[in-house]
């Protein structure tokens, strides 16, 4: 089955599988990528280094500077920018597809809009249309109101965010906090469970820090992006 602009088969993803879910995701460019507006408007210098952005195929770039994946993520974004009402139309056709998808395989649907952004979804209605489905998000955006019950937030930690990511532990939320090597048992009072078991953030238990550990670029942070017990 085609899909326009969702991906799945993400390596992370494909682990929910074994719990009988397939994740969707929507991969745009984050931050001011495609150069259309910023798309992750709580982003760090840290978080901007070790997107996932680059991560696997995104990250395999040509002589020029980018590869069809990037030039693909462009004009998604372009598209959400400049026709919103089209984007949106193609959005929910996508969503229609992976239900119908996910069912031949007889495996649960699950969507994640912001695989390298950070829109607030619930601004635009599409969630509010599918509210026998499951989206989920991680977002760097502290105190998003008028939440569909569908749609389920991880709090992202980055450098320099401690006060944001303060209220989110005081309004219950779980936060996601990136290790650089072995996770803790506990940080900022709360047990840390492992984050990379799955991508399925829906089904953690509540009040905990999901620990992730360093990827990619992220293993030679020195913003403070990644958190370092040992220090």
């Amino acid at each position: 089955m085609t899909f326009k602009l969702l991906t799945v088969g993400n390596p992370k993803t494909i682990k929910g599988q074994k719990q009988g879910y397939l994740t969707f995701i929507l991969h745009l460019s984050p931050a001011n990528v495609a150069g259309v507006g910023n798309m992750c408007p709580k982003a760090t210098a840290g978080c901007l280094l070790a997107c996932l952005n680059t991560a696997g195929r995104g990250g395999m770039f040509k002589p020029g500077g980018t590869n069809t994946v990037q030039e693909a993520r462009k004009r998604r974004t372009r598209q959400f920018a400049t026709d919103r009402a089209g984007f949106l139309a193609d959005l929910k056709a996508d969503i229609v597809r992976g239900i119908k998808y996910a069912a031949k395989h007889n495996l649960t649907p699950v969507f994640r809009l912001n695989g390298t952004s950070d829109i607030s979804w619930e601004k635009y209605g599409i969630i509010q249309e599918f509210p026998d489905i499951q989206f989920y998000d991680y977002t760097k955006i502290i105190g998003r109101k008028r939440l569909p019950r569908n749609y389920h937030l991880t709090f992202s930690e980055a450098d320099g965010n401690d006060a944001d990511v303060a209220k989110a532990i005081a309004s219950g939320m779980n936060v996601a906090t990136v290790f650089r090597k072995d996770l803790p048992e506990t940080y900022r009072g709360r047990q840390v469970f492992d984050g990379d078991d799955s991508d399925l953030r829906f089904l953690d238990p509540t009040g905990v820090i999901v620990g992730l550990k360093a990827k990619g670029r992220a293993r030679r942070d020195t913003s403070g992006f990644v958190v370092d017990i040992a220090a």
